[in-house]
C-alpha cells in the first residue's frame, strides 16, 4: 500500500487590511485543500501570514514552517502555495530557501504554476520570482509616491501618532476618510512638561538630563499614552522630534532605519506644541550635554573657560598651553598651535588675565540689577504672554466642562419627566459619551492648572534679580583667588578673543533659568556635568 504525501499549506496576504477584508486567505485555503484532494496528499498542517510581506523572511508562520521542514525527521513531505510569490517575492531568497527544503527532502509546489524538476523548469521558477520581486518593488514604489503626495497635502498616513496627538477625520475623498493630526491636550501638556524639566529644572536645581527626566516623570507618576513607564529612549525622542514644532518628517527612515537623503524627506505641518525658541534651546543644551562633541575635560577640568573659548579670526577653541615647566599658563588658539601660522594668525593670552578680564566683566556690566532687568525684560514679557495664554485655556476648558453639565442636567431631567427613556441605547451612548467628555475636559483643567501654578512658583521679581546680582558675584569667586566654572558658565557660554577686544555672548533664555533655578546658585546647561573623571584603581593602570 503506497503512503499518501504528508502535505503543508503555506496561506499568505500582504497586509492587514487584507486579512481582514479580501477572501484571499479563505480562497487560498480552499484552492490548497481541493489540491491535495486530487493528488492523494494527507495534508498535516496550515500555516497562515496574514498581513505579512514576503520581501524578506521576518514572519512567524515562515519560519515556523521553515523549522518544521528542516528537521530530521520533516514534519512533511511537500508546501503547497498558491503561486510561488505567496512564498517569497525575493528570486535569491526563494532559491535559497527551496533549496534548504530540498536538501531535507521537502518540496515546494505551486498550484497556479507547476513545475517539474528538469533545468528547464528550475529556470522558469527563477525567471518568474524575478518578475515577481520586480512587481512588488514597482507595487512598492507607486504606494510610497501616493504616501509621499498624501504627506504633501498635509495628511496623516496612518501609523501610531506621536505621544501629544491624536488622529481626527478631517475630510471625506469618495470612500476614504482623510485624516489629519490634532494636539491631544492631555499629553500635550506632559511633552511641554518634559522640555520644562530640560530647560528649567523642577524648581529645585538647574536644568536636568534625560535620565533625570525620565525619573521624574516615573516618580510622579506621570505614565505614558499606554499607562506604562518612561524609557530613557522614549523621552530622548521627544526631546529631539521635530513634529513638536509643527514639522513632521515623513519618510525619513528606510526599513533598515537609515536615514534616507534630505530630498526624500516629506514634512508634513502639523499643530505645534513647542515653540521654535524652546526646541532650538533644548537641542544646544542636550549637544552640550554630548560626550561625543563635549568632551570630560570641558565638563570636568580645572581651566576656567575650557570649551567655551574660542578665537575670533579662525574659530578654534583657545586651549591651554604652559611654558617654563608650567610656571606660565597661556590660553592659545589650537588651530595656530597645531598648523601654524598658515593655519591662523593666532594669538596667546595669559590665562589669569582671561579669566579675571571676563569675569571682572560679567560682575561689573551684568550683574547689576538694572542690567539685568534690561536684559530679561523681553524673556519675562513672553513667560507672561504664555502665562496669559494658558490661563485663557483654562478659562475655556472650564466653560466647556460647565456646558457639558448643563447638556446632561437637560438630558437627567428628560429623563425624570418621562420625555426620554433611559432604556433607549441611543440615549445611554450619549450620557456615556458626554461623561466622558466633561472628564476629559476636567482632567485637562487640572493638568493645566497644576502648571500654571508650577510656573508662577518661579516668577521673577525685583528683590529675585537683586538677590540673584549679589548672590552670583559672591559665589563666582573662589577664597584665595579664582573663579568658579559652573556660576560663570550659566552667565556666558561662548567668549571670543580678537586682537583688540574680547567678546562674551551668553543666551537670555539661560540666564532667566538659572535666575529662576535659585538666585543664581544652580548653573545653566553648559554647567551641568555630563560625565565626571573617574579614578582607575588598578595600579597598572595608573600611570606615574
Amino acid at each position: 500500500m503506497t503512503v499518501p504525501l504528508r502535505a503543508a499549506l503555506y496561506l499568505r496576504v500582504s497586509t492587514a487590511r487584507q486579512a481582514e477584508h479580501d477572501v484571499s486567505i479563505p480562497d487560498q485555503k480552499r484552492q490548497g485543500e481541493a489540491y491535495c484532494q486530487s493528488r492523494g496528499y494527507q495534508l498535516v498542517e496550515t500555516y497562515v501570514e496574514p498581513g505579512a510581506s514576503a520581501t524578506n523572511d521576518r514572519r512567524p508562520e515562515f519560519q515556523r514552517m521553515i523549522e518544521a521542514g528542516t528537521s530530521k525527521p520533516a514534519a512533511f513531505d511537500v508546501v503547497i502555495v498558491h503561486s510561488f510569490s505567496r512564498f517569497f517575492r525575493d528570486h535569491f531568497e526563494l532559491e535559497f530557501y527551496v533549496r534548504r527544503l530540498a536538501k531535507n527532502g521537502v518540496k515546494l509546489v505551486s498550484i497556479t504554476q507547476e513545475m517539474g524538476d528538469d533545468p528547464m523548469h528550475v529556470m522558469m521558477r527563477q525567471i518568474m520570482a524575478l518578475f515577481d520581486e520586480y512587481q512588488s518593488k514597482e507595487n512598492a514604489k507607486h504606494v510610497l509616491r501616493a504616501l509621499k503626495e498624501n504627506a504633501r497635502q498635509g495628511f496623516w498616513n496612518g501609523s501610531l501618532p506621536p505621544i501629544g496627538y491624536r488622529i481626527v477625520a478631517a475630510e471625506q475623498r469618495g470612500a476614504k476618510v482623510k485624516k489629519k493630526l490634532e494636539i491631544d491636550p492631555l499629553h500635550a501638556d506632559t511633552i511641554r512638561l518634559i522640555y520644562r524639566l530640560a530647560l528649567e529644572g523642577d524648581g529645585t536645581s538647574g536644568p536636568i538630563g534625560v535620565k533625570n527626566i525620565t525619573a521624574h516623570l516615573n516618580r510622579h507618576r506621570l505614565f505614558t499614552r499606554d499607562g506604562g513607564r518612561w524609557g530613557i529612549g522614549q523621552v530622548h525622542r521627544i526631546l529631539t522630534r521635530r513634529t513638536y514644532i509643527g514639522e513632521h518628517e515623513f519618510n525619513k527612515r528606510s526599513k533598515a532605519k537609515a536615514l534616507k537623503p534630505v530630498s526624500e524627506i516629506v514634512t508634513v505641518a502639523v499643530p505645534p506644541i513647542i515653540d521654535q525658541t524652546t526646541f532650538d534651546a533644548v537641542q544646544a543644551h542636550l549637544r552640550s550635554r554630548n560626550p561625543k562633541i563635549t568632551p570630560a575635560r570641558v565638563v570636568s577640568g580645572p581651566t576656567l573657560l575650557t570649551g567655551i573659548c574660542f578665537c575670533a579670526d579662525c574659530g578654534g577653541a583657545m586651549t591651554l598651553r604652559t611654558g617654563k615647566g608650567g610656571r606660565y599658563r597661556y590660553y592659545t588658539c589650537s588651530i595656530k598651535a597645531r598648523q601654524g601660522e598658515t593655519g591662523c594668525k593666532g594669538r596667546s593670552i595669559p590665562m589669569e588675565k582671561l579669566d579675571n578680564l571676563v569675569a571682572s566683566h560679567i560682575e561689573d556690566r551684568l550683574l547689576q540689577p538694572e542690567r539685568l532687568e534690561e536684559v530679561l525684560a523681553a524673556v519675562l514679557d513672553r513667560r507672561q504672554e504664555r502665562s496669559e495664554r494658558r490661563r485663557e485655556h483654562i478659562a475655556e476648558l472650564n466653560k466647556r466642562t460647565t456646558e457639558t453639565d448643563l447638556r446632561l442636567k437637560r438630558l437627567y431631567d428628560a429623563i425624570e419627566s418621562g420625555v426620554a427613556d433611559l432604556g433607549d441605547t441611543a440615549l445611554r451612548d450619549r450620557i456615556a459619551g458626554l461623561k466622558a467628555t466633561r472628564d476629559q475636559e476636567q482632567a485637562d483643567s487640572e493638568r493645566a492648572q497644576a502648571m500654571l501654578e508650577s510656573s508662577g512658583q518661579q516668577a521673577i521679581t525685583p528683590q529675585m534679580v537683586r538677590k540673584f546680582a549679589r548672590t552670583a558675584r559672591e559665589r563666582m569667586r573662589i577664597e584665595g583667588g579664582g573663579y568658579r566654572r559652573d556660576h560663570l558658565r550659566a552667565l556666558a557660554q561662548r567668549v571670543e578673543v580678537a586682537d583688540k577686544e574680547v567678546r562674551i555672548m551668553g543666551s537670555k533664555g539661560d540666564l532667566l533659568r538659572t535666575l529662576a533655578a535659585g538666585a543664581g546658585v544652580a548653573p545653566a546647561t553648559p554647567g551641568v556635568r555630563s560625565s565626571v573623571l573617574s579614578w582607575r584603581r588598578g595600579r597598572d593602570s595608573n600611570p606615574r
